[in-house]
């Protein structure tokens, strides 16, 4: 909901350290899986119940999300790019409520849904993009993507936010889990209903 506004602020700072990254000989590629690996520490600090360091890991690793972008619009784009991406986001996304849940049992069952909920917006996400692809659409409004971005309620900048929060709040995390794994269905059914009319369309 947030992200094309959050954009204009962002990009300008993450140029910036995209062309630092440059200069030191980093690929957009290698920027990926650096932060990605950066965010899946996160895990073993969630579980260690360490939420100040999970919280620094897990900014680093959306830090790292944004300078990779950067990199790739600078040097350009390519598909294997995107891909890493896109994967990277969706993995890591899941391994913060698994964090919890390893560190706290009575947290599984909102993590659970938490994760059940990141599902929903992602499938919903990623199939209309697939077919998106193969009618030669792009979208522009959340800047240069590598598949079609069909936004939504809970967004990249509302998970982080979500993230923040229950880092800060670790014992309201089951609260906040179920939640925020609500929006995220209306998210889902807000994308559904839209691929349905524009598809039925034709």
């Amino acid at each position: 909901m947030f992200d094309a506004a959050v954009r204009p602020l962002i990009d300008p700072p993450l140029a910036r350290l995209a062309g630092r990254f440059i200069a030191a000989g980093f690929s957009a590629n290698a920027v990926t899986l650096l932060g990605f690996a950066i965010g899946l520490l996160s895990i073993l600090a969630l579980a260690a119940e360490w939420y100040l360091i999970a919280l620094a890991l897990i900014l680093l690793n959306r830090v790292g999300d944004g300078i990779d972008g950067a990199i790739a619009r600078r040097l350009g784009s390519t598909d294997l790019g995107g891909y890493l991406d896109i994967l990277c986001d969706f993995i890591f996304y899941a391994a913060v409520p698994l964090g919890f849940a390893l560190a706290r049992p009575e947290n599984g069952a909102a993590a659970a849904f938490l994760i059940f909920s990141f599902v929903g917006t992602g499938s919903s996400f990623l199939a209309y993009a697939a077919i998106a692809a193969r009618r030669g659409l792009d979208s522009s409004r959340h800047g240069p993507k590598s598949i079609f971005y069909l936004g939504g309620l809970t967004e990249g900048t509302e998970t982080i936010l979500c993230f923040v929060v229950i880092c800060l709040l670790p014992d309201s995390f089951a609260a906040i889990a179920y939640f925020f794994g609500a929006l995220c269905w209306i998210t889902t059914a807000f994308r559904a209903a839209t691929a349905w009319r524009l598809l039925t369309r034709g």
